[in-house]
């Protein structure tokens, strides 16, 4: 058993979870660090995924009654334990996801941020009182508990995600069974034993939370089940096109969170050392490996070059390495069809006409520590012109640089992808960051100015438009989601008259 894997028992058991592996397991649990297995675990069949399920029904039927700023206190115990256990989960989240150490205890940030959110929200779950044109009546729109949300989650946020869901459906009434990605059981496991606490500190439910384990099938069953109301799902694009048509067909909701193609546009006026540091920062954090990764920088020609050459600098220091090290700025990617379709896409910007600026060898040299991991250099390819190579969302740190002449070419060149997650323009022009926000500036659900597309609050609504899924997550009203609306006229006089002026004897 490795050093790693050690860890990640050890992790496992202070957290509560125990200890999940079986020898028989049909599951490979392994870490993207070394590539060594950590332990197996059983799958859930799609049998026992409807028990689950059954189960969290009840436990709906019985958290609806709760009034929500009492439920509030299930998600403020939640955000306590994520305090107190922040360390051991931000480690979990490195060692399972490859996220450099500073990143993975972002991400637990992230779930305490979101726990904040959801608590205070418990307390303005409002909805509108609405003129009437009748008299002695009153009209009004409530909003009540949806039933049972599933959440079926990705890799490279293996716990945020599920508790930007999570934190908001628990205060909004609902019950949660979560499918997270097969490449990282072990945090949601994690997870999962300490909204269970939380669940007993305040005598909610205890099915109120649920994981189920597994690969396509186990997803496959939640979202064929007509008693999941909504399916939240984050990953692919090609996922979300199987999975909108499943949940459309029992007349069920989805929220969409699916890939992204992002994209910097760098004026002429911009703070070109601004530029760099948020560029880098969006391109390689996460190995490239976030739905809001930087895949596209459209630099105006009179910058490029310069800004070209910075970054090429820039990239040259960049420490790479096991996560686990303070030290590293770039871990591995998650496993070796990553690394192949890293190396592919490289191969093929060159064959469109594309110049390697640096970065793109395959292999990195790895240490005992991470003898059986995939590690990269990221790599910049100053390309012609938008390729079908670019215009493809390659999961790795893979940025494509492009050049410019007018603001309506860049928005246009920005536009022309099917992705439509987040985006950013460097620029002290006021005019220009103002049209790139405008309707007739970025089509994206974020669009930012002065710092890169990667690296979202969650105080305002995430998520994106076309190939993203136009899902939102996250702070604002996102919360709606996660409800059902109910608009009520009540007749407090003694007369019964009609609308539109209907007469009815």
């Amino acid at each position: 058993m490795t050093d790693v894997s050690t860890r990640a028992r050890d992790i496992l058991d202070r957290l509560g979870a125990g200890d999940p592996f079986r020898p028989d397991g049909d599951l490979s649990s392994r870490s993207p660090i070394d590539g060594h297995e950590i332990g197996r675990l059983t799958s859930h069949t799609p049998e026992q995924v409807g028990e689950v399920v059954t189960r969290a029904q009840a436990a709906f039927e019985q958290w609806r009654t709760v009034p929500a700023p009492v439920r509030g206190q299930l998600v403020r115990e939640l955000g306590e334990l994520l305090r107190e256990h922040k360390d051991d989960l931000g480690a979990l989240v490195s060692i399972e996801a490859g996220k450099i150490v500073s990143e993975g205890l972002g991400e637990v940030q992230e779930m305490i941020d979101i726990c904040d959110l959801a608590v205070g929200l418990s307390r303005q779950l409002h909805g509108l009182t609405i003129a009437t044109e009748r008299p002695g009546h009153r009209m009004m729109e409530q909003w009540h508990p949806l039933g049972v949300v599933a959440v079926i989650s990705a890799f490279n946020f293996p716990v945020a995600v599920w508790s930007w869901n999570t934190a908001l459906a628990l205060v909004c009434g609902d019950a949660v069974v979560w499918k997270p990605s097969e490449k990282t059981p072990l945090t949601a496991l994690a997870c999962q034993a300490l909204v269970a606490e939380a669940a007993r500190r305040v005598g909610a439910p205890a099915d109120i939370s649920q994981v189920v384990i597994g690969e396509r099938t186990v997803g496959e069953a939640l979202v064929d089940d007509p008693r999941v109301p909504l399916v939240s799902a984050t990953g692919s694009t090609r996922m979300g096109k199987e999975v909108a048509p499943r949940v459309a067909a029992r007349l069920g909701r989805t929220l969409l969170e699916l890939g992204g193609n992002n994209a910097a546009i760098v004026a002429p006026s911009a703070d070109l050392d601004l530029a760099v540091r948020g560029i880098v920062f969006s391109a390689v954090g996460t190995a490239g490996q976030r739905c809001t990764s930087l895949r596209r920088v459209i630099a105006h020609h009179s910058v490029k070059d310069e800004l070209v050459e910075r970054l090429a600098k820039a990239y040259a220091t960049l420490p790479i390495g096991s996560p686990l090290e303070s030290s590293t700025l770039v871990g591995p990617l998650i496993d070796e069809q990553a690394f192949r379709a890293f190396g592919a896409a490289v191969s093929q910007a060159r064959s469109d006409g594309g110049t390697l600026v640096t970065g793109g060898d395959q292999a990195v040299e790895a240490s005992d520590a991470t003898g059986g991991g995939h590690y990269v250099r990221p790599a910049i390819v100053d390309m012609p012109d938008q390729t079908d190579i670019v215009r493809a969302e390659t999961f790795a740190p893979l940025l494509y640089v492009m050049g410019y002449e007018t603001l309506d070419e860049a928005i246009a060149l920005h536009n022309d992808v099917t992705q439509g997650l987040s985006s950013s323009i460097f620029t002290l022009d006021v005019r220009e960051a103002e049209t790139f926000v405008s309707a007739v500036g970025s089509d994206c659900g974020i669009a930012n100015v002065n710092i890169g597309p990667s690296g979202a609050e969650i105080g305002g609504a995430f998520g994106g438009e076309k190939d993203t899924g136009g899902g939102r997550e996250s702070g604002s009203d996102a919360w709606r989601s996660y409800m059902r609306r109910a608009t009520n006229t009540v007749n407090y006089s003694t007369e019964l008259p009609l609308a539109q002026g209907v007469e009815f004897v």
